[in-house]
């Protein structure tokens, strides 16, 4: 009998993890870190595929709808540490970040 190369089953990539642990927070976007005037900050690229929920822009007051690629940003020398940064982590449209 001769042997079939089409795969047999879905396996996962590692892309789909939401615990940080695989590759899928590294796909999604190219975290990168700004030095701006008032501290060092974290940012990450979201795609219009990753957004799925309903945010409040910082610089406009304005609402990030689902389905729009946006910035998430948050402080790199927060004096609480890394937990405390990430948690008060914002997100911003990608204009308003760019203007600030």
């Amino acid at each position: 009998m001769a042997r079939s190369n089409r795969p047999r089953g879905r396996k996962s990539s590692g892309h789909d993890d939401d615990d940080g642990t695989g590759l899928g927070h590294l796909l999604d976007g190219w975290r990168r870190s700004e030095v701006r005037r008032d501290g060092l900050w974290h940012v990450q690229p979201i795609a219009a595929t990753k957004a799925l929920k309903t945010y409040q822009c910082p610089g406009c007051a304005l609402p990030v709808e689902p389905g729009t690629a946006h910035i998430v940003a948050w402080r790199g020398d927060g004096v609480l540490g890394d937990a405390a940064d990430m948690a008060n982590r914002r997100h911003w449209h990608s204009h308003c970040w760019k203007i600030t």
